[in-house]
């Protein structure tokens, strides 16, 4: 699971898909969570790396991030 080529993301978490003109923006962990796909990172090295930074819970991470997947695929931003 990767971004799409041609989407653009800045490091305040602003997103713009050329494609449709459609743009987004996500708190600081959505922008972490970017940056990770951008480095091909898989959902279970995101949650690693994630749960590993910062205070959360691990299950409820998970959950998070399916949900944020799903929003990101929904907007055409991954492949």
């Amino acid at each position: 699971m990767k971004l799409k080529k041609n989407i653009a993301t800045s490091e305040e978490g602003f997103i713009f898909n050329p494609g449709t003109g459609d743009s987004f923006s996500t708190n600081d962990i959505g922008t972490e969570i970017l940056s990770l796909l951008k480095d091909e990172k898989s959902p279970y090295a995101i949650i690693d790396i994630i749960c590993a930074k910062y205070d959360v819970d691990q299950s409820q991470f998970e959950k998070d991030l399916d949900d944020y997947l799903s929003q990101l695929k929904d907007f055409n931003i991954l492949e």
